[in-house]
């Protein structure tokens, strides 16, 4: 996890949203490799394994990976790295895009057209790893970041579901774009701008 995304966390508990507290155990460059995240609401702590920031079950207590994402990919062809990058429409660095589910797999290539940008894996599968331009997260509750907080935010089929989808748009700022690998999807809050060859392109209101 990159140390900065520190102050974009929020525990997945129902509660009031609090900055979360980060004690660090390994370093590589800005990376955290091991560590721990705390909530100051409700004391619950959260660990960095191999880069990997587990919110899942009940904190340290169930450590571990969390939900893996087990079942095959979608059968509907995956979008490339430039067919993502013009619907996602951003221009200039900095900031965070959100991947979600099978989407953490675009991150590599998004990264090689969109420099300056870092990634967000949430619940990625088991063959996606940790980058300097890609962190990852597990929660099998929400998405456990701060509302508005993503410049894009990238669906994969699997996690298309009503629950997720509105979790992919309380991050994402307003005015900024969703792209969901299933085009039958019609978000809460999202303002269709394109359907077709199995994705929906939106933006929030």
């Amino acid at each position: 996890m990159h140390i900065e995304l520190t102050e974009m966390l929020r525990c997945p508990e129902a509660h009031r949203e609090e900055f979360l507290v980060l004690s660090t155990g390994e370093m590589s460059g800005r990376m955290v490799r091991a560590g721990v995240v705390g909530c100051p609401v409700c004391q619950k702590e959260y660990e960095i394994v191999n880069g990997i920031v587990n919110f899942s079950g009940g904190g340290m207590r169930d450590a571990g990976r969390g939900p893996a994402l087990t079942h095959s990919a979608s059968p509907i062809p995956h979008p490339d790295s430039q067919t993502l990058q013009a619907l996602l429409d951003l221009s200039g660095p900095g900031g965070y895009v959100v991947l979600l589910g099978f989407a953490a797999r675009h991150a590599v290539g998004l990264a090689a057209l969109m420099g300056g940008i870092h990634f967000l894996g949430i619940n990625p599968p088991p063959d996606v790893e940790e980058l300097p331009v890609l962190s990852l997260l597990v929660c099998e509750k929400k998405i456990p970041l701060r509302d508005a907080i993503a410049r894009g935010v990238v669906v994969g089929s699997e996690s298309s579901g009503a629950a997720w989808l509105a979790e992919s748009r309380r991050v994402l700022l307003p005015g900024r774009r969703l792209v969901i690998e299933n085009e039958t999807a019609r978000p809460d809050g999202v303002t269709q701008l394109a359907t077709g060859q199995g994705l929906f392109v939106g933006e929030k209101r």
